[in-house]
């Protein structure tokens, strides 16, 4: 390691910035961001300020002269970008000075170098690469950017916050340490991280006794309702990829897929709850004592479901069930069947001056079907999207065709989508069974409505059709 990670005091005292052009922009934005006062010498008479606020231009002092002959007393550091010759030579009078200088793209002449930044408020993360390459640093920092939580800066201010009075009440550094791990790992620091910090404030400030809190021994347990999305790994949100990776216990659906479940830490311990059509299951009720059990031992865990929890997944069920039972829980939301299934196949699922509305309704059995007034569903610039309606298609139809809805509608039936072997089938009303037994097989969404006319391909080949075809043209 060639260059020390260390942080400036940007209120010590003014930078010096000397060059000229966008290459000079470029740096004065990045140090006004970090609210540095900056004092520029632009070498070419330019005084653009590169679209900078009123906030950050009052930072901003643009000097006169020779930058070789400025006072540099009370100066913090010297920064070079586009300045040739001036920036060596300036080079050579900072190190003289002991001043910190950085030339642009000239290790040689610099004592320091900017690295790659990820701003969080108060949590700042600095990545170089010993200036050999600027391009890995900024794809690393991209890295962090994508695993940080976005409030983690507001977690480190409210701790902040609260510093103070809770060190005076606790003398043993070790058991502020283990006070503080508990606050962040637990509940309180959830809330925050959840944007509610007026809840985790009425929480910390009820501990009474911190020593105690910090010496239990059974640690606070939390549930997350996280949605896996309709199953492309890809598609999961980054707060549920963290989830995954910070959970000890993980109840799943069935439908959700290995390539999510790879996800998931591999030390965490994994429950299968769901179940498929035609096999049984362990309940909603089983589900929900076991995952407010975990939580009460002090364990963190997920209940990982298909889709979205809110959108045909009980999840409003299982929150109900983990308040009544006073047991910290958050929600992560996750893309739905229907949402993925119109995106993968292009169905707009609206479409100006066509379809203006947009139904989601469930009909795993036929008799779901029965209950469904589907004279409310007749509107033609209504788009309706019928969930686990594999098996109760028949009567779907019949539904829609008792309501007066054409037999010419168009239907689209897709399978498993965002996934690998996704297939559709698109068709009418009338073919609508015959259309399901096309897809071979779910889980699959009906999009009924004129917006199906619309759908991109609906073939999807893998390398052995690709080749198959290649072969067969060849012949």
């Amino acid at each position: 390691m060639r260059f020390l990670p260390v942080f400036l005091d940007l209120k010590a005292g003014p930078v010096v910035l000397i060059g000229a052009g966008e290459l000079l922009r470029a740096k004065l934005r990045v140090l006004a961001a970090a609210g540095a006062r900056v004092r520029v010498h632009a070498i070419d008479g330019n005084h653009d300020l590169g679209g900078l606020g009123n906030d950050d231009a009052a930072r901003i002092e643009f000097a006169a002269g020779d930058p070789l002959a400025a006072d540099l007393a009370g100066v913090i550091a010297v920064v070079c970008a586009g300045a040739g010759d001036v920036g060596v030579a300036m080079s050579v009078r900072a190190k003289a000075l002991g001043l910190p200088v950085n030339v642009m793209d000239d290790l040689e002449h610099s004592s320091f170098i900017f690295p790659a930044i990820v701003d969080r408020g108060d949590v700042v993360v600095a990545v170089g690469t010993g200036g050999t390459s600027p391009v890995v640093a900024r794809r690393v920092r991209e890295k962090i950017e994508a695993l940080l939580p976005a409030r983690i800066g507001e977690l480190a201010e409210f701790i902040g916050g609260f510093r103070k009075s809770i060190n005076d009440r606790i003398a043993e550094f070790p058991l502020r340490r283990r006070f503080w791990e508990r606050v962040i790992d637990g509940p309180i620091g959830a809330s925050v991280l959840a944007g509610r910090k007026g809840e985790a404030e009425a929480v910390l400030a009820q501990i009474s006794d911190p020593s105690a809190f910090a010496r239990a021994d059974k640690p606070e347990g939390s549930v997350t309702l996280v949605g896996a999305g309709p199953g492309d790994p890809d598609l999961l949100t980054i707060k549920a990829l963290r989830a995954l990776q910070d959970a000890d216990i993980v109840f799943h659906d069935e439908l959700v897929s290995v390539e999510i479940l790879d996800r998931i830490r591999r030390d965490t311990t994994r429950v299968a709850v769901g179940r498929r059509v035609g096999k049984p299951g362990i309940g909603q009720d089983a589900i929900n004592k076991r995952m407010i059990e975990a939580a009460q031992v002090g364990q963190r865990v997920v209940r990982l479901k298909g889709g979205d929890p809110f959108v045909f997944g009980r999840g409003g069920e299982e929150v109900e069930a983990l308040r009544a039972a006073g047991v910290a829980y958050s929600i992560i939301p996750g893309i739905t069947a229907g949402i993925g299934g119109a995106a993968d196949f292009e169905v707009p699922l609206t479409y100006r001056h066509e379809a203006t509305r947009i139904t989601f309704l469930t009909a795993h059995k036929a008799r779901d079907a029965e209950t469904v007034d589907w004279s409310t569903l007749t509107d033609t610039r209504m788009t309706v999207v019928v969930y686990m309606g594999m098996t109760a298609a028949p009567a779907v139809r019949a539904g829609l065709f008792a309501a007066g809805r054409s037999p010419e509608t168009p239907v689209g039936v897709f399978a498993r989508v965002t996934r690998p072997d996704a297939q559709a089938a698109i068709g009418t009303l009338r073919d609508l069974p015959e259309l399901v037994r096309r897809t071979n097989g779910g889980p699959a969404i009906l999009i009924i409505g004129d917006v199906v006319r619309h759908a991109g391909s609906v073939r999807r080949e893998t390398p052995k059709q690709i080749i198959s075809d290649l072969l067969d043209a060849a012949e």
